[in-house]
């Protein structure tokens, strides 16, 4: 049996900056040790959009290793919630 794709509708990317020194603090790391390992990709970043009343609030998650750091923050890459 073949198997048919399943089609996703993405919306727009928003491009969001956060401060790596917040994340780097949340992560329990130096702030250059965490920049040096953000180009080499040893952090992995996962980031959700709000829907409904969170619109407009990105959920962003840092992991690392056995670290995580989650952060609720607007479009302006503000932290609302850490």
């Amino acid at each position: 049996m073949a198997r048919k794709p399943i089609p996703v509708a993405l919306a727009d990317s928003a491009s969001i900056e956060i401060d790596g020194a917040v994340v780097a603090r949340a992560l329990g790391l130096e702030v250059a040790a965490f920049r040096q390992l953000m180009a080499d990709r040893k952090v992995t970043v996962l980031c959700e959009r709000g829907t409904g009343e969170d619109a407009g609030l990105y959920r962003a998650s840092f992991y690392y290793g056995d670290r995580k750091a989650r952060l609720v923050v607007g479009q302006d890459g503000r932290v609302v919630s850490a």
